[in-house]
């Protein structure tokens, strides 16, 4: 588990060092100096800057300094990340193990645990079960349902960072695949800033072809996967499962991605067991002696 984590870090590590050395190349370069005269004479965003002023803000200064601190920034937080995750592997490797530990007596005495806590329900014994499993059943679909989306919208936008010769398209996977589950933005927010640049900078196809895999297919995925993972499941239509996450997120906030559906995994269960004891009562009750003529 840690080596192939690690090896995962050092990669990441070693683009965004090469990142931020590529960044300082092409300032020592002399190209900064020319882009602020080529910001100004693109349409929209040369005309903006033209009509509120630009003589403070667009300057090759203010864009050496911004560029370089957001670089170091970007490469000591991946290699800051990466010594600690090498430095703690034996912690990891220790808490794995007492990860396997604990997972035994919750297997062994688990059970008892959980009886301990069916018996302050006030429902009968199947109900309570049944109760339980469901709860734990939507938890888990909402797990998987939001991992394996965030993974495959992250190799899918991958495909398309290195097709289109993104540079550093691991760094740019990984932070796609972090920001996917995100309710607000997710993909989008990394895709998007490329696609401005191939627009304003070009090559503009680039930047079409980035916005159209983007929308159609990367985002566009989320809206069916990760409901039908879910969906399939807990057997949760897929209309009272949109509605369940954006109500827990409007109340809740990210963490109603699960508070949500579990709610409404519960309240169908509930549902479905009053009806049927409901009916049971009903076939249960005699009828009344019939009315003499």
């Amino acid at each position: 588990m840690v080596i192939p984590i690690s090896m995962m870090g050092v990669l990441l590590a070693r683009e965004a060092s090469t990142a931020e050395q590529a960044i300082r190349e092409w300032i020592a370069s002399g190209a900064l100096q020319r882009l602020p005269e080529q910001i100004r004479t693109w349409p929209v965003i040369g005309g903006l800057l033209r009509q509120f002023g630009d003589s403070t803000v667009l300057t090759p200064d203010s864009l050496e300094q911004g560029l370089l601190s957001a670089a170091t920034f970007l490469s000591r937080f991946f290699l800051d990340q990466v010594g600690d995750l090498l430095k703690n592997a034996f912690l990891l490797v220790t808490d794995f193990f007492l990860m396997l530990f604990a997972l035994f007596f919750l297997f062994k005495d688990g059970k008892q645990w959980l009886a301990s806590l069916q018996e302050v329900i006030p429902l009968e014994a199947s109900h309570k079960q049944r109760i339980i499993d469901r709860v734990d059943q939507t938890i888990r679909a909402v797990v998987k349902g939001i991992g394996v989306t965030a993974v495959v919208q992250g190799l899918l936008a991958g495909l398309a960072y290195g097709a289109l010769g993104v540079p550093f398209p691991v760094v740019l996977t990984a932070v796609t695949v972090i920001l996917a589950p995100l309710p607000f933005g997710g993909t989008a927010l990394v895709w998007g800033p490329i696609v401005l640049y191939f627009l304003m900078a070009g090559p503009m196809w680039k930047g079409l072809v980035m916005l159209g895999w983007g929308v159609g297919v990367v985002s566009m995925i989320d809206q069916f996967l990760r409901p039908w993972l879910i969906g399939q499941a807990v057997q949760i239509p897929v209309l009272f499962l949109v509605f369940s996450v954006l109500g827990g997120l409007a109340l809740y906030g990210i963490i109603g991605l699960f508070i949500g559906p579990v709610l409404v995994s519960l309240l169908m269960t509930t549902i479905q067991i009053y009806r049927e004891e409901y009916h049971r009562t009903e076939t249960d009750t005699p009828s009344g002696p019939a009315t003499p003529s």
